[in-house]
């Protein structure tokens, strides 16, 4: 999963250390401050995920569907930052020859392994205590397969192609599985497979960034990238890309034929959410999509279009 690809590689395949010619010593950061940059607080954006199917159903902005949805993101937010300090935790001997990587507070002696450990206990710990004593009890089943899946892909299934690939769109449908799951929302097939193939997208296209950013060393170290292609990658993610838009506008189509108001607020949808995707198309050609959640931070086009996006199709969702 994603997160598991930050830090994944082979024990033995260490990236060789590149000078830094010039670069300005950085200060020390002091531990609180060192653990809340292990947890990657960053990522947490992949975690709003999880207000997609309430979001879809219409059914968000009613308070109860809102604070569960809410306690569902926080206990993904807590498992996910746990699955980063143990990564970060494994792999800090590689991670100190590697010349970005040696910066994060593990590798860079800020942070304890033992601090690390017990803060990552104490996460997934809280996430399943909360999971287990939610509303819904499908939920609690959502987050350990979420955990079990991260702890297998780091355990080996990240060195087996297509598999691993799976692996890391699996953890973004989870995600959009859980705002169902956590609120009793039930998911339609529609929402399912856009929720899949949308991954998949995203998926394949942060490792088509990866691969065409990273030199060769770089890529033979990482056990996510050394089997595959360019050429593979972008038949992945572009066939993904159109399954994507084909059942999106299906999809579009059967909420409109149902809505009750005379504006064609879900068919109106199919226009931004296209060209989110192609935008998102031209990051990933790019070499941009690296870290998903830099570009939705960073491409100002791609966040007006995705917001254009969120209104006209609650206001379609709405009007069933």
């Amino acid at each position: 999963m994603d997160e598991m690809v930050d830090g994944a590689r082979d024990a033995g395949s260490v990236v060789p250390p590149r000078p830094d010619a010039g670069a300005p010593e950085r200060r020390p950061r002091r531990w609180p401050v060192a653990l809340i940059v292990a947890m990657r607080p960053r990522q947490w954006l992949k975690n709003t995920l999880v207000y997609a199917a309430p979001l879809a159903a219409g059914e968000l902005l009613h308070r109860d569907v809102l604070i569960d949805t809410t306690l569902a993101f926080l206990c993904f937010c807590a498992a996910a930052s746990a699955t980063y300090l143990v990564n970060d935790l494994r792999d800090r001997d590689a991670d100190r020859v590697h010349p970005r990587k040696r910066f994060r507070p593990i590798a860079a002696g800020e942070l304890s392994p033992a601090a690390a450990l017990v803060a990552a206990v104490v996460l997934v710990a809280g996430a399943i205590v909360v999971a287990a004593v939610s509303t819904y009890p499908a939920f609690l089943i959502t987050l350990l397969c979420y955990l079990v899946m991260t702890a297998a892909y780091s355990l080996g299934l990240k060195n087996e192609p297509v598999i691993e690939l799976a692996i890391l769109a699996g953890g973004f449908v989870l995600r959009a599985i859980a705002g169902g799951t956590a609120t009793g929302i039930p998911l339609s097939p529609w929402f399912l497979t856009v929720a899949a193939f949308g991954s998949l997208f995203v998926a394949a296209g942060k490792r088509y960034s990866e691969f065409v950013t990273l030199g060769p060393d770089e890529r033979e170290a990482r056990p996510g990238l050394r089997h595959y292609s360019a050429t593979y990658l972008r038949f992945v993610w572009t066939v993904s890309a159109a399954v994507l838009l084909t059942a999106y506008c299906l999809w579009a189509f059967a909420i409109a034929s149902r809505a009750r108001h005379s504006i064609p607020f879900a068919e109106l949808s199919v226009v931004p959410f296209v060209l989110a995707v192609l935008r998102l198309g031209l990051d990933i050609d790019h070499g941009d999509v690296g870290e998903p959640e830099d570009v939705a931070l960073r491409d100002r086009v791609l966040q007006l279009l995705a917001l254009l996006w969120v209104v006209t199709f609650a206001l379609g969702a709405a009007g069933v």
